[in-house]
């Protein structure tokens, strides 16, 4: 065996041997939990796309209507995430980017971004337009879950 892969070979073994009482006394090593993921947004591809999982949808949609260039879009983006994670499954987002998606903004009247729009059974329940704070989304989001006014 020639000296470099025996060196190699060598470091190696102190590495693992290493990691193995890292391990042993927990100093290292960290343990990752992992829990199933939820499908709870996705980004709308084209206008097929947004047909199937949006007005097909078995459950309520809240349709984030953004744009990349857009700084309230992107501040509003990880409320609103949030607000729909603590749903559980029980309302879905969907974002529609509105230079890759020019027909859905124009077919519901997207004049400024960013607009969330909430569809039921294939329709239009409720809009807010512009930047909101993360109560005023529940509030929106609580209300399409219900179905109250």
């Amino acid at each position: 065996m020639n000296s470099s892969l025996a060196f190699k070979n060598n470091v190696l073994r102190k590495v693992i041997n290493d990691m193995r009482q890292s391990a042993s006394s927990k100093k290292f090593i960290r343990r990752i939990s992992s829990s199933p993921v939820r499908n709870d947004s996705f980004k709308v591809q084209d206008v097929k796309d947004f047909q199937e999982r949006v007005k097909n949808s078995k459950v309520p949609v809240i349709v984030d209507f953004f744009a990349t260039w857009c700084n309230p879009c992107r501040m509003l983006a990880p409320r609103l995430e949030s607000v729909i994670a603590e749903k559980k499954g029980e309302v879905i987002l969907a974002k529609v980017d509105i230079d890759e998606n020019t027909d859905l903004a124009l077919d519901y009247e997207v004049g400024s971004v960013p607009v969330l729009i909430a569809i039921k059974n294939g329709k239009v329940e409720e809009r807010l337009v512009g930047l909101q704070d993360t109560d005023k989304l529940r509030q929106f989001v609580d209300k399409v879950v219900s179905g109250k006014e």
